[in-house]
């Protein structure tokens, strides 16, 4: 079924900030699983804390809430996963998506959710050419979701699939897996005399406006995402969603290859958030069941 999604937070899609934003999510619960509590690295016991780095531009999956705190399905999570190991998650806002990994391998926080998609690239930590820039990532993968074409209402350049991009101006954000796919498919229009244009940008409003005031003919982004803002934006009388889902792979929960024990602890806690019935009730009551998956795994995309 496909999901419905409020259009309350409209607004709070487009509301972005460069600024540290510290916001608790979850708290110690004295119910918590002691444990898997036990099973937590020392210096995790010790603060009570999990920091984790996060863009908050990607509603319904991470944004912000009126008061300004981290909202959406990731946070969500994160809340159920504190109940369960009895310690804080507390998301920083590091600005642009292209942000995250970066400030995670620098050891800015412990963890990073932002609706991360899980490929083996950034787990062999290496560039669209295959070039090794850095060490890689771990995943523990927990959301399943496709690439969705965003377009003006009414799709006025009859855009279908991903190759009727040729020609075309895309809006995309920077340093996400559909940048990298927008670059791959240029190299195809190329071939064919038909350019296409990426506009890269550091988050949706930037694209969205891009898309609105026809400077883009198409937005690339996260399938749930696209369906929240075409959803949401202007009522829904802006946006409409071009196709249909492209090749879903797995969001990710990031962790720094060396974080083996808090990587293993979160995929249990992940585990029994399913088993517990928490995951669907979390899923349901974001419309996001169309991503759900059966089991959480560690590194799961692979390609």
């Amino acid at each position: 079924m496909t999901p419905r999604f409020g259009r309350g937070h409209a607004a709070l899609a487009a509301a972005i900030s460069s600024a540290l934003l510290s916001s608790a999510c979850g708290t110690a619960a004295s119910g918590s699983d002691a444990p898997l509590h036990d099973q937590l690295p020392d210096s995790v016991k010790k603060a009570g804390v999990i920091r984790v780095g996060a863009s908050l531009t990607a509603a319904p999956v991470i944004f912000r809430d009126p008061s300004g705190r981290a909202d959406g399905l990731d946070p969500d999570l994160a809340t159920a996963m504190a109940k369960i190991l009895g310690v804080r998650f507390e998301f920083q806002d590091v600005g642009p998506f292209g942000n995250v990994l970066p400030g995670l391998l620098d050891s800015k926080y412990d963890i990073a959710m932002s609706g991360i998609t899980d490929n083996l690239a950034r787990q062999q930590g290496a560039d669209a050419t295959g070039k090794k820039i850095n060490e890689g990532v771990d995943f523990v993968d927990y959301f399943m979701a496709g690439t969705g074409i965003m377009v003006r209402k009414g799709n006025p350049s009859k855009i279908a699939k991903i190759d009727d991009l040729c020609g075309r101006n895309v809006a995309v954000k920077k340093g996400t897996s559909h940048n990298e796919l927008i670059n791959r498919q240029r190299t195809g229009c190329d071939h064919l005399a038909k350019p296409l244009k990426a506009l890269e940008t550091a988050d949706d409003a930037e694209a969205m406006d891009n898309l609105r005031g026809g400077r883009a003919d198409a937005y690339i982004t996260d399938y749930p995402k696209a369906l929240y803002n075409s959803q949401a934006a202007a009522n829904g009388q802006a946006f409409d969603i071009a196709g249909s889902q492209i090749q879903p792979k797995p969001y990710g929960i990031a962790l720094r290859k060396g974080d083996h024990q808090l990587r293993d602890v979160l995929e249990k806690a992940m585990r029994r958030l399913v088993a517990n019935g928490t995951y669907e009730e979390i899923l349901n009551r974001r419309q996001l069941t169309i991503g759900g998956i059966p089991s959480p795994i560690v590194n799961g995309g692979s390609s």
